[in-house]
């Protein structure tokens, strides 16, 4: 569907408004698809909700116990690049 063909819908006495099956199509929005709805200059903008929440490193920061002495920032990086090595081995 070209991009400057206008479509038009209705909204509904309850509020519902129908977007055309080809933009459906188009960005694969399945029945159930979350749609965040935005308030723009230019008018109403919606997107697809990420499929999760968005995180912040403070909410995560600790969660994985490690039992030992902390690793330096050079082992950090040299078992990094190991297993990058291991899994790129049968490429």
């Amino acid at each position: 569907m070209p991009m400057t063909e206008r479509l038009t819908t209705t909204v509904s006495t309850k509020g519902q408004v129908i977007l055309p099956k080809a933009i459906r199509q188009a960005l694969s929005w399945e029945a159930g698809t979350r749609l965040v709805v935005e308030n723009t200059p230019e008018g109403v903008l919606l997107k697809s909700a990420p499929v999760f929440a968005e995180t912040r490193g403070e909410d995560v920061f600790g969660c994985l116990a490690h039992d030992g002495a902390p690793r330096s920032l050079a082992e950090m990086e040299a078992g990094i690049m190991a297993e990058a090595k291991r899994r790129h081995a049968g490429d």
